[in-house]
């Protein structure tokens, strides 16, 4: 009975994850469509004696491929992901870099974006579409800084659990593309469309913002989607579903184990037939060396070991990544619930030395409780569905 249970959660939490994932401002096509079709992005390019196409992030590859269907003409770089699938971009330069850490093929990228931003005039426009992973995919250390020392420094904040705001002012200051300089390469009309990864979702947080400029200048700059997009298209699914979503109006953040509690607690306090709908980012504070895992995962896990009375039967969710992919973990999230710990200790898994470890992405494969999508051509954060029966 209780694997009949599991395997009926575990088909609702993924088609809850699906919508997510098919949400307007979720799915990277249909963003950018919708907003090309808004009235000031056609004011602003309205006139422009040429339009070029730079698209960089995980979801560069979907935002590119719906401005070329405008602009099929247009001279296009896009940067994706090494690894990534990059389809439908016939007529584009496709430069493929490294993440989630910069290496020799991210510099290259930034040069190349550096020259093709200096190609156009002020009567010229470029449309920018930036999403999540920028950061690592387009790098160029400022003077006198290396990119070792760069990769140090970021790392040493990111292992102490800095949240993405506070990594992303860290690599502007190291960078001569990030901040907003890569667009002050060139006098030509700017028009950034930013699909959010980032708290409070500004663009200019948002891959650091190599593209948003001085507000002075005459720049169209519109987030077109993000995390909360996703959590409305699940709302609305779990309704047709004739289940009660239950939207957090706060964002997940802080460390993930605190996270993952926290929503344990929750839980508790749902009536049957209830779904709680949560996304943001929280984040990990590396305390051991480094092992697969990640700030689902951890999230997921801590929730575990929280939903071990006898009043949380019912109670299953699923933390996952809307890009596909959970820190070092091949996979996108996992999911957990009230029969998760006793499940791993008749298997002889240690769930504290998991966590104490960061070694999650084990735990969770022996289990055979891993969320594997592969990448998903989108970024806007994480999510995490909890449904109660």
């Amino acid at each position: 009975m209780e694997a009949a249970e599991r395997r009926r959660s575990r088909r609702l939490l993924r088609t809850l994850y699906g919508a997510a994932l098919k949400g307007a401002g979720v799915d990277p096509e249909a963003a950018v469509v919708r907003a090309l079709a808004g009235t000031d992005v056609r004011r602003a390019l309205a006139g422009r004696r040429r339009v070029g196409l730079f698209a960089v992030g995980k979801a560069a590859a979907g935002m590119a491929r719906a401005a070329l269907r405008s602009f099929p003409r247009a001279p296009a770089l896009v940067v994706v992901p090494r690894g990534d699938e990059a389809r439908g971009l016939r007529g584009a330069t496709v430069l493929r870099a490294s993440h989630p850490e910069p290496d020799a093929s991210s510099v290259r990228a930034a040069r190349r974006a550096v020259g093709f931003f200096t190609g156009f005039t002020a009567g010229d426009a470029i449309v920018c579409l930036i999403s999540g992973g920028s950061s690592s995919l387009l790098e160029h250390p400022r003077a006198g800084v290396s990119l070792a020392e760069l990769r140090r420094r970021v790392r040493a904040l990111s292992d102490a659990g800095a949240p993405i705001g506070e990594l992303n002012r860290l690599r502007t200051r190291l960078s001569r593309v990030k901040g907003g300089r890569l667009g002050r390469a060139t006098r030509a009309r700017l028009v950034t469309l930013v699909l959010s990864d980032v708290p409070g979702d500004r663009p200019g947080v948002v891959g650091s913002g190599p593209t948003v400029r001085s507000k002075r200048r005459a720049d169209v700059v519109r987030v077109i989607g993000s995390n909360r997009d996703g959590l409305a298209a699940a709302a609305r699914e779990a309704r047709r579903l004739g289940l009660r979503p239950v939207v957090s109006p706060r964002r997940l953040s802080g460390e993930a184990p605190r996270a993952g509690r926290a929503l344990a607690r929750r839980a508790k306090e749902l009536p049957p037939g209830s779904v709680w709908l949560a996304g943001g980012e929280t984040v990990v504070r590396l305390r051991a060396s480094r092992a697969r895992g990640g700030r689902s995962l951890e999230l997921a896990l801590s929730a575990a070991l929280a939903l071990q009375t006898p009043g949380d039967a019912g109670v299953s969710l699923l933390a996952a990544g809307s890009d596909g992919r959970d820190g070092s973990s091949p996979a996108a999230g996992a999911f957990a619930g009230a029969s998760t710990i006793a499940r791993a200790r008749r298997r002889g898994l240690d769930p504290g030395e998991a966590l104490r470890r960061h070694a999650t992405h084990a735990f969770f494969e022996r289990l055979g409780d891993l969320l594997v999508t592969g990448p998903t051509g989108t970024n806007v954060g994480d999510w995490v569905f909890l449904v109660k029966f």
